[in-house]
């Protein structure tokens, strides 16, 4: 085994290991913590958020910052080998996509969740200790959930694409370049990722509908791309 191998196969390794961790409690958080929230006395939500939330959230970013730097490190060793060949496989296409998606679940994970869940833990504690809220709370709740929503959606097309990248090749591809099927994919990611950021929860209100979201997220990108080919 050459040292490439190793080292690809370890960062292989680390990257399922925080991945497991990253949407272990993305899946928590939206199939069993919001659900709950939504039932539970106020008492118990509060002293959950105060106590509870801050330790799922310090994995789940961390999760995402480890996943998202050991795929970096994967998609660079194996670009620097592959060259200019990259988007001429079907491996390539989908690992791309995978990574595009990944990238900005891994962006919303730090730049808009864990930044409005500060506000909301700290307003939800000043709350319990007498004092007033934080008159922007509930406006980052939404925004919080809305981005982690977006995050739900987009991961069942990532790791259906992670996937199918070795184990369901596109038909007769070799040499193709796909570099415009991968545009078409960015722009469907970058609008929903705009929705992400300035617009409404819509079906993704409950988690069957995020559910039905991501499988229809799923459809639309491989239909896509399986016509591009």
């Amino acid at each position: 085994m050459s040292s490439y191998d190793a080292i690809y196969f370890l960062m292989r390794w680390l990257h399922y290991f925080f991945g497991v961790i990253w949407i272990g409690h993305l899946y928590y958080f939206n199939f069993t913590q919001v659900p709950f929230f939504g039932e539970t006395d106020a008492a118990t939500k509060s002293n959950a958020i105060q106590k509870l939330v801050p330790r799922a959230l310090w994995w789940f970013r961390w999760g995402a910052m480890f996943t998202f730097v050991t795929g970096f490190v994967m998609l660079s060793m194996w670009g620097a080998r592959v060259g200019g060949d990259a988007l001429k496989t079907s491996f390539g296409l989908f690992i791309c996509v995978g990574a595009l998606l990944g990238t900005v679940m891994f962006l919303n994970v730090w730049l808009v969740i864990w930044p409005n869940q500060k506000v909301v833990i700290e307003s939800t504690t000043l709350a319990a200790q007498g004092k007033p809220g934080l008159p922007n709370a509930a406006a980052s709740g939404a925004a919080a959930l809305l981005a982690s929503r977006t995050n739900t959606m987009f991961s069942l097309p990532m790791l259906f694409f992670m996937g199918a990248a070795s184990h369901l090749p596109l038909p007769s591809t070799e040499g193709t370049d796909f570099t415009n099927a991968l545009l078409v994919a960015t722009l469907i990611i970058a609008a929903l990722e705009f929705n992400a950021v300035k617009g409404k929860i819509g079906p993704m209100a409950t988690v069957k509908g995020v559910i039905h979201a991501g499988v229809a997220l799923t459809v639309v990108l491989f239909g896509a791309l399986w016509v591009m080919a």
